[in-house]
């Protein structure tokens, strides 16, 4: 139950951000009945569900006695529909043992993909041609994403938050959830904005907010540490604490990542770009740039 609710449960907060995403529960029957035997009904049948470029079709887990069992392997219907489905440039998701419905619906074929630990050994021996990665949180390629065990839904989910919106609003819904917003460990760069955010320091998390919507102009301490209700001594020594950097450390790594994205637009000017991360001159910006 929890590789559905959980991803649910990140969607349903992200469309509270204002996130445009509509959400549709569909199977090959009527009503499911759960592994904790709380049923699922008014589905939708396969056949309804026509998929369009950049849509998303996630495939919650089951037992493995079932997912490898006859009744399941006989299913072409289904498979047919979740390769039909892939054609059509949607990304297919599976959470936990859902890979190995993924893996049985030749969708894994030659991709990087992992599963639940206990079940990756298994995965790579029923299919070979999988290429199974172990102890990662989740994969993704050519549009095919795949989590590990049951929690890491969660950290799909949210990754494909910020891949339909943006890392903010993945943050804000990771917020909501009060869960640390963890990122595959293949991830080649991760943003500034939710890798010092891996705690629950309400007053900390206030400073940061009030550092990155403020990061234009200069903030003393004297001012953050209002926003916190905290003195400035404390909120120095809890920053630090809480997100292993300092205040000033954590400013000049908001404005490196701003200055990156900046770069990127021809049309923007360093004075612009000096502007918009309150630093006094050009030169600063292209300090900071060289050490990108």
């Amino acid at each position: 139950m929890l590789d559905l609710a959980g991803p649910l449960q990140v969607f349903q907060e992200a469309q509270e951000h204002g996130a445009k995403i509509s959400i549709e529960f569909c199977s090959i029957q009527d009503e499911i009945k759960s592994s904790i035997n709380l049923n699922i009904n008014n589905l939708i049948n396969i056949d309804r569900v026509n998929f369009l470029p950049g849509d998303y079709l996630f495939i919650p887990g089951a037992e493995v006695s079932y997912l490898t069992s006859h009744d399941l392997k006989s299913q072409l219907e289904l498979k047919r529909w979740i390769r039909s489905a892939h054609e059509s440039g949607a990304i297919i998701c599976s959470v936990c043992t859902g890979a190995f419905l993924l893996a049985e619906a030749g969708i894994l074929n030659g991709l990087k993909c992992t599963t639940h630990w206990k079940r990756t050994a298994e995965l790579q021996q029923l299919y070979p041609s999988a290429k199974v990665v172990d102890d990662i949180l989740f994969t993704e390629e050519n549009r095919v994403m795949t989590s590990a065990g049951v929690t890491a839904g969660v950290d799909l989910a949210l990754a494909v938050v910020e891949k339909l919106t943006n890392e903010t609003v993945a943050f804000q819904v990771a917020r909501e959830l009060v869960v640390y917003l963890r990122r595959q460990g293949s991830d080649p760069q991760q943003s500034i904005f939710m890798k010092y955010r891996n705690h629950i320091h309400t007053g900390i998390h206030k400073a940061q907010d009030y550092l990155q919507e403020n990061i234009h102009q200069k903030v003393s301490l004297g001012q953050l540490a209002d926003t916190t209700c905290m003195s400035p001594r404390n909120l120095t020594r809890t920053f630090k604490k809480e997100t292993g950097i300092t205040v000033n450390e954590y400013v000049t790594l908001v404005r490196k990542s701003m200055l990156k994205e900046f770069s990127k637009d021809p049309n923007m000017s360093r004075k612009q770009m000096a502007k918009q991360c309150g630093l006094k001159s050009e030169r600063q910006v292209i300090r900071l740039l060289q050490t990108l």
